[in-house]
């Protein structure tokens, strides 16, 4: 070959390199209904490919995730995925105020990408109160191998997804709420969709060292976790790298993810893992066991007690602390991990209440119950026809001193973009809030009792709190976190609690980019679904 051909084609090759797309992983789910029986008592669940908890998300960072979605349910589905920061893609955010759902007999593909957020997450189904019939799975990012991770890299990898758990289909605790009452307390907790099972779920070898993740993916509760006989030492954190503390037990709040390592080290048989509710008058608790491959002996009937009171879940709390030496996970783009040293532009205030409206219950933040349109927000705002559904800022930056009766409307807050926001949770309730914010990571600066003002400031952790997804906010307690709005999007701000968020205890984000550029959000995938008002409207020109 001439020389001149060759140097032709080394060209040719680099530059398809230089264009080739990171790589895909796909998936077909079939979503259907099926027997499950999490409290030993058997009733209709959501299967994905007859599965529950659904099958795992295995990724690396910068992956392109594809998942065909076949909805063979009777009801309307959307599929969210909790903590993954989509940049610029609120599109495929699986919310009802970003996409139309997904009709029984129909399928939808969706199309993400996962970006530097090592760690561990969740999936669950959006729509109604499907999250209480199951649809539930984990979603793993594993580090690219030229970015190593903060520890030897372990024997195995084990999930515990585990939550509290209704009886009753989740049919009927939808047309509770429908109806104005509350779904009350859970009727138990389970582990990987189980309770008590007498077959352990994992295996462990003498001297080796394992990764657990654990998701509380329930609807109400706090869950304190622990092992018998075995401390967890903790290392990621929704997504962020943490200083390494061992603990004899957790406090993971409904919407949070922490994975922690466990040596087999002690007697060779069996043991059990624990998950009990947390700030509740009785407590509710499930089991499942783990075993040496070497194990001869059954495990202790002896469970380790749970901690008592939230205030030692709040030092816990204070305990975490971002791995500033790690090379990774760094989930916060343009060096915003320098957060304390960065201005705040703007400060939102938020406070959840709960009242009626029309006489039925409802829950809301500074007044305002969210609802949910035919037309979801962003298409309307894409199409040009946001005035026609819903009215941005409703609500005020700092809430009314009063807050009586709930407002029923569309809940939507403007953020500029790029902007460097400080926002203020507070929880005037006797119950623990969890929040949780699609499309980004915050800074989570404080949680304390009482009420926030601005010289709370001085008591902020300025330096290395975790960069994580959600927020818990105690009885009477404030939090705050900080983030800058650099996602271009319609982004969810919603409680974790099932019941509030389906009753109106939610906000959406409106980040625009003052150029409708490629560089700062994508443009709408061709195989949107689109419904309500603008079902039949031909799409604006596409960004460039």
């Amino acid at each position: 070959m001439a020389r001149g051909a060759i140097i032709a084609s080394m060209l040719c090759l680099l530059a398809v390199a230089v264009v080739a797309e990171d790589p895909y992983i796909y998936y077909t789910w079939n979503v259907t209904y099926g027997t499950i029986s999490p409290l030993g008592i058997p009733q209709q669940g959501i299967l994905i490919n007859g599965l529950f908890p659904g099958p795992e998300i295995n990724s690396t960072s910068n992956n392109n995730i594809v998942i065909n979605v076949f909805n063979n349910l009777d009801e309307p589905l959307l599929f969210t995925w909790s903590g993954i920061q989509q940049r610029k893609n609120s599109w495929q955010d699986g919310t009802l105020g970003t996409q139309c759902p997904i009709q029984p007999g129909t399928n939808y593909t969706y199309k993400f990408q996962v970006k530097d957020q090592i760690g561990s997450y969740f999936y669950y189904p959006y729509t109604g109160l499907q999250r209480a019939a199951g649809g539930i799975g984990g979603l793993r990012i594993y580090s690219r191998l030229l970015i190593p991770v903060p520890y030897a890299d372990p024997a195995d990898e084990y999930w515990v997804l585990m939550g509290d758990w209704y009886a009753k289909p989740h049919t009927t605790l939808q047309k509770f709420l429908d109806s104005g009452r509350s779904l009350g307390r859970p009727d138990g907790v389970h582990i990987m969709g189980k309770n008590g099972s007498p077959v352990p779920l994992y295996t462990m070898e003498p001297g080796k060292t394992y990764k657990y993740r654990l998701c509380n993916v329930g609807m109400k509760d706090s869950l304190n976790f622990r092992i018998q006989g075995h401390p967890l030492k903790l290392v990621e954190m929704e997504g962020s790298h943490v200083v390494q503390n061992v603990y004899d037990s957790l406090d993971i709040h409904v919407g949070q993810c922490y994975s922690v390592l466990v040596t087999a080290d002690q007697e060779p048989k069996q043991y059990k893992m624990v998950a009990s509710t947390r700030f509740t008058k009785k407590v509710l608790s499930a089991t499942a066991l783990i075993t040496y491959s070497n194990g001869n002996g059954p495990a202790s009937p002896e469970l380790p007690p749970a901690p008592e009171g939230w205030a030692w879940s709040l030092n816990q709390f204070r305990s975490f602390r971002w791995n500033l030496t790690a090379s990774a996970a760094r989930p916060n783009p343009q060096g915003s991990y320098h957060y304390g040293q960065i201005n705040i532009t703007r400060t939102i205030k938020l406070v959840n209440t709960v009242s009626r409206a029309n006489g039925k219950l409802r829950y809301g933040i500074n007044g305002v119950s969210h609802v949910d349109n035919e037309t979801p927000l962003k298409l309307a705002e894409y199409f040009g026809v946001a005035d026609k559904v819903f009215k941005y800022n409703i609500i005020s930056d700092e809430p009314p001193a009063t807050i009586g009766d709930l407002t029923l409307a569309p809940n939507v807050i403007n953020a500029t973009f790029r902007t460097f926001i400080e926002i203020i949770f507070e929880n005037p309730t006797k119950v623990v809030q969890s929040y949780n914010l699609d499309g980004y990571s915050f800074f989570l600066a404080a949680v304390e009792p009482g009420k926030w003002t601005p010289e709370k400031r001085k008591n902020y952790n300025l330096l290395d709190t975790v960069s994580r997804h959600t927020v818990q906010i105690y009885p009477k307690s404030w939090a705050a976190i900080m983030l800058t709005f650099d996602n271009a999007g319609m982004w969810n701000l919603r409680s974790e609690h099932t019941e509030n968020r389906y009753l109106g205890q939610q906000l959406y984000i409106s980040v625009l980019s003052p150029e409708r550029s490629l560089r700062d959000e994508y443009n709408i995938p061709e195989t949107q679904l689109l419904c309500g008002i603008v079902k039949d409207m031909p799409k604006p020109a596409p960004y460039s």
